[in-house]
């Protein structure tokens, strides 16, 4: 069971987020600290679904401190690491891996197709930098982050699509 409410305010949040996250290239933290103020206020009022346990941490917490090494490598933004370990709370614990499994797929979907997209884009440049080995021209080709917020978006509205039938109203 999941609550419909959730889900929806959740999608919305994400819409906003995501529209944020283009446009200024930043995830605030008072989204973060949104979610963690609405998921103590789930643990009261959907007591039958939340609760506060070591496996309710489990995926946020190792969110947390993937997206710091992630962040350290800047391959991810700061925010979106603390974004997703806020956001994980608010899924009820059933539910982590088969969102996690979405936000896998949608990642590699959405990498493969701006990989190839750029590599087609700028293949005269690609070609030229790898025949005079020029490593700083090849990362300048694919070495820009990509907002992450739309692919948690588009990650839970597939998500959504699947959970349909169970959501509670």
């Amino acid at each position: 069971m999941f609550p419909y409410v959730l889900y929806i305010f959740l999608l919305i949040e994400l819409l906003v987020i995501s529209y944020l996250d283009i446009k200024y290239k930043k995830i605030a933290n008072l989204w973060s600290l949104l979610n963690i103020v609405i998921f103590i206020l789930c643990l009261f009022i959907y007591s039958d679904i939340y609760e506060f346990s070591l496996e309710t941490f489990f995926y946020p917490l190792a969110w947390l401190m993937v997206g710091f090494f992630l962040f350290a490598v800047k391959i991810m933004g700061g925010g979106d690491s603390k974004f997703l370990f806020s956001f994980f709370l608010l899924i009820p614990e059933n539910y982590h891996e088969p969102f996690f499994m979405e936000l896998i797929y949608s990642t590699v979907v959405v990498g493969l197709f701006l990989l190839i997209f750029n590599t087609l884009r700028k293949f005269d440049t690609l070609k030229v930098a790898l025949v005079t080995r020029d490593i700083s021209q090849v990362k300048s080709i694919y070495g820009t982050k990509f907002s992450f917020a739309p692919v948690i978006a588009l990650s839970w509205m597939i998500f959504g699509w699947e959970i349909r039938s169970i959501l509670k109203f």
